[in-house]
């Protein structure tokens, strides 16, 4: 039973990885309809509305105290920096490049702010591969162009910021024991809903007349599918593989951001895109000791 188990869990992460990288491909189309705060709402609030009788299934209390509460807002504040940067090197760049480029960059930024904090340390194999990963993350700049205004264009600038500021969600997040990561993740969800319609958004001005079934399959894709779906498989997927088996599986969300947007928004995938996230993805698995094939039992 519990290797069928485990078969499924395979199948289900791997679907939400895909989830995970089509989540690009839907940004790209929403920001043909509304501007990054609206995207965040609709994103968060449908998830957040969601999860609530997962929790339930799950039967996790929703009891959240004052000391993990605060955590959630500054942790909001933190996602809705990455998610305005995110929206917006993908409206102006996209889809594959941001897919590609973030989702490996993170992790890398991840450990390199976990040594600043001392929270890791640097051995001979990780120096290897930072180096490693500078290369990828360089060629996928397409820095051997030389051309500056190419190599910092806006956008390439965005997604630098965004891979910066998830690495803060994630090393917020952490901090929180005290209650479910699920529980966390929906009052973090919650809380960041919460503060768009108070500061960045007017509900009454967005003109839901204008939405067609395109942009409400994309809404439902990213917020059912890649927040809803795809966070809860990977909480439970830790809990019954593990944090590192599961760790693995991120691989997959680069390389399906890259085929979407080319089968679906019509994109150019470039040499140096998926040499790039080669080599970053190399540099990921040495950092985390991931381990893709496992040793067969005698």
């Amino acid at each position: 039973m519990l290797k069928i188990n485990k078969n499924i869990f395979y199948i289900l992460l791997f679907l939400s990885m895909f989830a995970w990288g089509a989540s690009w491909v839907n940004v790209k189309v929403l920001s043909e309809y509304i501007n990054e705060f609206q995207t965040m709402f609709f994103r968060f609030f449908i998830t957040a509305l969601t999860m609530v009788p997962i929790i339930i299934i799950l039967k996790k209390s929703f009891k959240i105290d004052f000391k993990t509460f605060c955590l959630v807002v500054i942790t909001s504040i933190a996602l809705i920096l990455y998610m305005k940067y995110f929206y917006l090197g993908t409206k102006y760049g996209t889809a594959s490049l941001g897919g590609a480029f973030v989702t490996t960059l993170v992790p890398i930024n991840t450990f390199l702010l976990m040594a600043f904090l001392g929270k890791r340390k640097i051995e001979k194999k990780d120096t290897i591969a930072l180096i490693i990963g500078a290369i990828g993350v360089l060629i996928m700049l397409r820095i051997y162009t030389f051309n500056v205004s190419e190599i910092f264009t806006i956008h390439n600038l965005y997604f630098i910021l965004a891979s910066l500021f998830w690495p803060i969600v994630t090393i917020l997040s952490s901090k929180s024991t005290k209650i479910s990561p699920i529980v966390f993740t929906f009052y973090l969800y919650v809380v960041t809903s919460i503060i768009n319609i108070l500061f960045f958004i007017d509900i009454r001005t967005i003109s839901f007349s204008e939405f067609d079934f395109k942009f409400w399959i994309n809404i439902f894709s990213l917020s059912i599918l890649a927040s809803t779906f795809a966070n809860t498989i990977y909480f439970l997927g830790i809990s019954k593989l593990g944090a590192r088996e599961v760790s693995s599986f991120i691989f997959f969300v680069p390389m399906s951001a890259i085929i979407l947007s080319a089968a679906f928004l019509k994109e150019n995938i470039n040499l140096s895109i998926v040499v790039g996230t080669i080599l970053t993805l190399i540099s990921i698995s040495i950092l985390n000791n991931i381990k893709i094939r496992k040793k067969k039992r005698l």
